[in-house]
């Protein structure tokens, strides 16, 4: 039996895409292995937020096994079945909230139960990668929509800035669905309106006021209705330390939407934070394809895991960086799915120069609680 086992063990190096890996693993039923983390590094091994989003896999599931090498530099993973229910999490302040948030979007749709989690932490932080809480919001949840999940919401209960956090999310998802469906994403989509949020915690008012003004300022040119909402934290809600922070969302008449995120650093002035992001917003748009970057990993592994049909996305040449190859490579050694690409400069139109087109094929995946159904 252990044999067996040990010859289905999908072993992959580095913490390089270590929560989409064993998202990829939950998913697909597939126990992975993850060898030498950080095994050059002065800490080596698993940091506070990667053992915590292990614990948070651990009370979503039933019958996941995990197994931490004695120095950490060494992960075994072995999936149960996604049962969600009622959970409320304490996230470390090295990551923000939204760290624990998005691998959870992808898991959430395809549960037994109802996913209903409530995250304590940071809602946003600056010098990382991962998504804040407003950009989950209105610029992750839509891209689910277009799979069919059509029942998810993420509710700001407090405001929670760095360092000490204090903030307070409350993670709902009522669509359960049997598996993704297959998306057709062909065109680039026009711009109808910008949307946003500007939000301060512990600070004056004026603050958000100040950033909006010089958002709006850049963005102005581009013609199409900007309506950016000031939004002050004050009391029990804003939180245990100061800060202000922006999101700005293009969205299009069809759904599609298009973000850029942005915290306060220390000593920062408000007006640069809103025209620094207001920037960020035009030039993702400018280099995006259908999505936006943050948003083509949770496409990706939802087109992997769809019907026994091929999806198909257009991307901007850009896009298709060393993370993004990292993605595809760790979706078809879990889930055994490849992306074929076809180059938009054979067209006629010159416009189309610029962009390609991502097919991948779905592997039929079919979610434990219909399966039980």
């Amino acid at each position: 039996m252990s044999t067996a086992v040990k010859a289905k063990i999908v072993t992959l190096e580095g913490h390089r895409n270590f929560r989409l890996r064993l998202v990829l693993s939950t998913l697909s039923g597939k126990p992975i292995k993850i060898v030498r983390i950080r095994s050059d590094d002065m800490n080596p091994g698993l940091r506070d937020h990667e053992v915590s989003f292990l614990r948070l896999l651990e009370s979503v599931t039933n019958g996941t096994h995990i197994e931490i090498s004695y120095t950490g530099t060494t992960v075994i993973y072995k999936p149960g079945i996604i049962i969600g229910g009622q959970i409320t999490h304490n996230c470390p302040n090295t990551k923000p909230i939204g760290y624990f948030v998005e691998p959870m979007l992808y898991l959430a749709p395809f549960s037994k139960k109802k996913f209903s989690i409530v995250f304590r932490g940071l809602t946003a932080l600056n010098d990382t990668d991962d998504a804040g809480i407003d950009a989950l919001k209105w610029g992750i949840l839509p891209v689910m929509e277009k799979f069919g999940v059509r029942e998810a919401a993420l509710h700001i209960n407090k405001r929670g800035s760095p360092p000490l956090g204090g903030g307070e999310v409350h993670f709902v998802c009522d669509s359960l669905i049997a598996q993704p469906l297959t998306i057709h994403a062909l065109e680039v989509p026009k711009i109808s309106a910008i949307r946003g949020v500007a939000y301060c915690t512990r600070v004056s008012p004026s603050v958000v006021n100040r950033i909006v003004d010089a958002a709006r300022k850049v963005l102005k040119p581009t013609g199409v209705e900007v309506n950016i909402t000031a939004d002050a934290w004050r009391g029990e809600q804003s939180g245990k330390s100061p800060g202000f922070g922006v999101t700005l969302v293009a969205e299009s008449k069809k759904g599609w939407r298009i973000f850029s995120e942005g915290v306060g650093a220390a000593q920062s002035l408000p007006e640069e934070l809103g025209e620094k992001v207001a920037y960020q917003l035009l030039e993702e748009l400018s280099l995006s394809g259908t999505l936006g970057r943050s948003q083509l990993k949770l496409a990706l592994t939802y087109m992997a895991i769809g019907k026994e049909d091929i999806g198909r996305i257009k991307l901007h040449k850009s896009q298709i960086d060393s993370n993004l190859i990292w993605v595809l490579r760790d979706i078809n050694s879990i889930v055994g799915t490849e992306a074929f690409f076809k180059d938009g400069s054979d067209d006629i139109d010159p416009e189309e120069a610029d962009f390609m087109t991502c097919a991948m094929k779905g592997i039929g995946f079919t979610s434990v609680s219909k399966k039980i159904a």
